[in-house]
């Protein structure tokens, strides 16, 4: 059982209700330091809700977010991602007309710009921080295979390399819990085979801890270490890739009702 301390993320009791729908009731999780989690469910399981309700785009009904030893209940976006939170979306979500590099940089810049003076006034080290910003998102650049296409606009690149660019601003901002979803919607075999390869490059060689949501049972299978299931709002189980294939709440879950593709 992981302690208190090596825990990233915990949270206990979410609930959440639109209305008189609930969405996620008596959610509970724990996320280890440099731990890579699988989230799935069926269409309208919750997994997107609780998403929304971690990074803070929506509020909690009840429930609690502990987040790197502080409560976050209710915290905004723009404070979650400041202590360290980052979030790909279902649908991409790029500066179109600004060019690849430059998409990236927006990441970086957020954990590490050079202040507002230090640009009206033009210091030095406003100049460092540019030169260190460049290098930092050439890096990643190449990380991601994307070097050919750094001064290339956004909106130009074929899908999957849109996708690795919102991967790559997120890592931009040097975040301590990566959460993506569906990192591999819309992709083709060969493009869904190389997102597994960059997610478990990244995690291991960015000392990341990843929650991951994801229809594409492959890359859930092929990637995560532990996966939890949740089905109508409430946690189904939890277990290694083994144990959720072959546990029967999971197969009824998913084979008891229609199959379809919209979102959670």
């Amino acid at each position: 059982m992981a302690t208190e301390e090596s825990l990233l993320l915990k949270v206990e009791g979410l609930g959440k209700q639109f209305g008189g729908v609930r969405a996620l009731e008596g959610y509970d999780l724990t996320l280890k330091e440099g731990e890579l989690m699988g989230l799935i469910g069926p269409n309208g399981a919750g997994k997107t809700t609780v998403f929304n309700l971690i990074t803070g785009v929506l509020r909690p009904s009840k429930g609690r977010i502990i987040f790197r030893g502080k409560d976050i209940t209710g915290f905004k976006p723009d404070r979650n991602a400041a202590l360290g939170m980052a979030r790909t979306f279902q649908n991409i979500r790029l500066f179109n007309g600004l060019r690849v590099i430059d998409n990236v940089k927006v990441g970086i810049h957020m954990r590490h710009g050079a202040g507002l003076w230090a640009t009206v006034l033009n210091l030095p080290i406003l100049r460092r921080s540019e030169a260190a910003m460049e290098e930092r998102a050439l890096e990643i650049l190449n990380t991601f295979g994307l070097m050919g296409y750094k001064d290339e606009l956004a909106e130009n690149l074929p899908y999957g390399d849109q996708r690795k660019i919102e991967l790559g601003r997120a890592l931009a901002t040097a975040p301590k819990l990566l959460l993506l979803d569906e990192p591999a919607a819309g992709m083709n075999p060969q493009e869904t085979d190389e997102i597994i390869r960059l997610i478990s490059r990244i995690h291991q060689e960015h000392d990341l801890t990843i929650l991951l949501v994801e229809h594409d049972m492959k890359v859930i299978m092929g990637a995560c270490q532990r996966i939890q299931v949740i089905d109508q709002g409430k946690v189904l189980c939890l277990g290694t890739p083994e144990e959720i294939q072959n546990d029967p709440r999971v197969i009824e879950a998913y084979l008891g009702r229609p199959k379809g593709h919209g979102h959670a």
